[in-house]
C-alpha cells in the first residue's frame, strides 16, 4: 500500500467514524445551516493538515474548534438559526424552543442540545468540546434553567 493511500484510508476512516459527532456539535453551537457548513470546512481543514491533525490526542475536539472559528465568520454576528418545528413531521415540541435555544449563549446551547437533544453522555460532550465534565454539567444546568425561565415552565 502506498503511503498516500494509507493517509487517505486513515482520513476516510476518521470521517466515517466522527462525521455525525462533529456535525451535531457544530450545528448545536452555530445553528443548522452554519453548523453544516462549518463541519464541511473543518473536515476540509482536517484533510489539508491530516498528518498533524491525525496525530493529535483529540482530533475531533481540534476540528470542532476549527469549525467553530470558521462558522462564526459564516454567521457574521447574527444569532444561529434553527429550523421551525412543524407539527406534521415531529412529535409535539414547544413551538418557542428554537427561538429560546438560539438565545442561549453558545456554550450552554451546545451542551444542552448535545446532552438532551442528541442524547450524548457528559464525557462525550466534554471530549468534543475539550472541557472538564464538571464544566459540561455547569453549562447544562445554567442552560436548562434559562430555557425553563424563557419558556415559562417549571422543573
Amino acid at each position: 500500500m502506498l503511503p498516500d493511500q494509507t493517509r487517505v484510508d486513515g482520513f476516510v476512516e476518521f470521517v466515517v467514524t466522527n462525521e455525525s459527532r462533529l456535525r451535531h456539535a457544530l450545528t448545536a453551537a452555530l445553528g443548522f445551516e452554519a453548523g453544516k457548513d462549518a463541519a464541511a470546512e473543518a473536515f476540509a481543514y482536517g484533510w489539508e493538515h491530516w498528518d498533524r491533525v491525525g496525530a493529535m490526542a483529540n482530533p475531533v475536539g481540534y476540528l470542532y474548534t476549527v469549525g467553530r472559528s470558521k462558522g462564526r465568520k459564516l454567521l457574521s454576528r447574527t444569532k444561529p438559526v434553527f429550523p421551525p418545528i412543524t407539527e406534521d413531521r415531529t412529535p409535539w415540541f414547544e413551538p418557542g424552543l428554537p427561538t429560546a435555544l438560539a438565545a442561549l449563549p453558545e456554550r450552554e446551547r451546545t451542551v444542552v442540545l448535545l446532552l438532551h437533544g442528541y442524547g450524548w453522555h457528559m464525557s462525550e460532550v466534554a471530549d468534543v468540546l475539550g472541557v472538564a465534565k464538571s464544566t459540561v454539567q455547569t453549562h447544562a444546568e445554567r442552560g436548562m434553567r434559562k430555557l425553563r425561565h424563557k419558556l415559562g415552565v417549571g422543573r
